[in-house]
């Protein structure tokens, strides 16, 4: 008898609105699943189309639950604007990666049904790692995420690289994760608590904990766990053999989707649960920030393999958005959220054209293989320049305004030198960028490009990336406004 009360308390707490979206996409990813067993392979990409129909109805659910603040199941979950922005930017990533996919999957003769689903489930973790306020919550969430991402990094089982990456990232993701669950452990032992927000209010009201050697490591190991997530140097090592065997669709998914959701975990396990410790971690951070930035530039100046190239592109990218993070203000905080969604769109983007310009077998994929690119088919080539312009930081292309805030955040916190080195980085990644556009425009071409054909999928794929990276890089306003309203602070 005495137990009812709590059982209707415990009910009380559940609160389905506030994880709305993943119990949307999650019914849908099962559907699909059900769907792919009783229709013909030639039939395939239906199971894309009702994806992309999910994702679109998700997205309205996100759209609607913008400033109303839905917290659930005991307070482990909550969908505030932060969480709603960065889910807006994972069904963002997995819409324009579905776009890319079908094309690729007819090329490479793999067109099974089960890649959307997976996409989809691996979106769902994503938003579990963005909503979620328990350590429990985000790890439930990473594992969701990366087991979709395991399989969807070894999907192409004909191609021997195909099964090297996913075994690569098998083997090291779990790897980091024991460093994840282990910090997890620690922090919970030192404060007695999973919940982020509790977390704070215990160190806040025990000060003697911040001497507390458990509670360091704990937050350190945690750091690791979340730096392999976003590829952040010295833990980048599993980034370019993974990115360059991988399907070329789920290389861009990887480089956006799974980035931005580390990022998500990690700015809000940080930023509130150890905001007394942000003297400890922001040192830590402009550390992995400069190493960050300095390794995935100076190692894509020499790879000939444009995905190899885009994988150490990738990892600088993180550096950047590292450099927002550092700052800790809002500046440099709204600058990660602006910066993470424009980065879907200016990398997807650019990943669609090498879906477009390789061949099967995962050929044509050096950099010389662009030769004439350009002349042969002036579109496309505009398109890839425009993309590429953005991620080196170029006006007036989003990639030059998200790295403006994010290096303004650093400047107004006092962090002058990572901004310079930032920069400088920065600088430094128009070479190998260019060296891209001087193939497609500067020479002479070496193949007729007879095999590329355009689908409408892909096109809108295209059409979308281009205004996601030239309309706010002209009108910023609109967009910084909402990631300024998605601020944990």
């Amino acid at each position: 008898m005495l137990q009812f009360p709590a059982n209707i308390a415990a009910a009380a707490g559940v609160n389905f609105a506030a994880i709305m979206p993943e119990v949307i996409l999650s019914v849908i990813a099962m559907a699909l699943l059900l769907v792919n067993v009783f229709i013909k392979s030639e039939q395939k990409a239906y199971l894309g189309y009702l994806s992309l129909a999910g994702i679109i109805l998700t997205f309205v659910t996100v759209i609607s639950g913008w400033g109303t603040a839905q917290s659930g199941f005991n307070n482990s979950v909550l969908q505030d604007n932060f969480a709603l922005f960065f889910k807006g930017t994972f069904l963002v990533s997995a819409f324009l990666t579905i776009l890319i996919t079908d094309q690729y999957l007819k090329r490479e003769e793999c067109n099974w049904g089960e890649i959307y689903p997976l996409i989809l489930f691996a979106t769902v973790g994503m938003m579990l790692m963005a909503s979620g306020t328990d350590l429990m919550t985000i790890f439930l969430g990473l594992e969701v995420l990366s087991v979709s991402l395991y399989v969807l990094a070894g999907f192409n089982r004909a191609n021997l690289k195909s099964n090297e990456a996913g075994l690569k990232y098998f083997l090291l993701g779990a790897f980091s994760t024991g460093f994840l669950l282990y910090g997890m452990a620690l922090t919970y032992g030192a404060t007695g608590t999973t919940r982020v927000a509790a977390i704070a209010s215990y160190i806040s009201q025990n000060g003697m904990v911040l001497s507390n050697p458990m509670l360091l490591a704990g937050m350190l190991l945690m750091a690791v766990g979340f730096s392999f997530k976003i590829a952040a140097a010295p833990f980048h090592m599993w980034t370019p053999d993974v990115y360059e065997g991988a399907p070329t669709p789920m290389t861009a998914f990887m480089s956006v989707g799974p980035k931005a959701a580390g990022f998500a975990a990690f700015l809000r396990v940080f930023i509130v649960a150890f905001p007394a410790m942000k003297a400890d971690w922001s040192e830590l951070l402009w550390v992995l920030a400069v190493l960050t930035m300095t390794v995935g530039n100076i190692t894509a100046l020499y790879q000939t393999n444009i995905k190899r190239m885009l994988a150490y592109s990738s990892i600088a990218h993180a550096g950047y958005v590292l450099v927002g993070f550092t700052a800790g203000n809002a500046v440099g905080t709204a600058g990660v959220l602006f910066y993470m969604l424009s980065y879907a769109f200016m990398n997807i983007g650019a990943f669609a054209i090498i879906v477009l310009v390789g061949r099967k077998g995962e050929d044509n994929n050096n950099v010389s293989d662009y030769a004439g690119f350009g002349f042969k088919h002036p579109v496309l080539g505009m398109c890839m320049s425009i993309f590429l312009f953005s991620l080196a930081g170029i006006p007036p292309a989003a990639g030059f305004i998200g790295k403006f805030y994010l290096f303004s955040g650093a400047i107004q916190a006092g962090y002058v030198w990572l901004a310079i080195i930032g920069v400088l980085n920065s600088a430094a990644s128009v070479y190998y960028y260019l060296r891209v556009m001087v193939f497609m425009y500067m020479k002479d071409p070496t193949e007729e490009f007879d095999w590329l054909q355009v689908s409408p999928s892909l096109a809108l794929c295209l059409l979308l990336s281009v205004a996601g990276v030239l309309i706010p890089g002209i009108l910023p306003g609109s967009l910084l406004d909402l990631a300024q309203k998605a601020l944990l602070m």
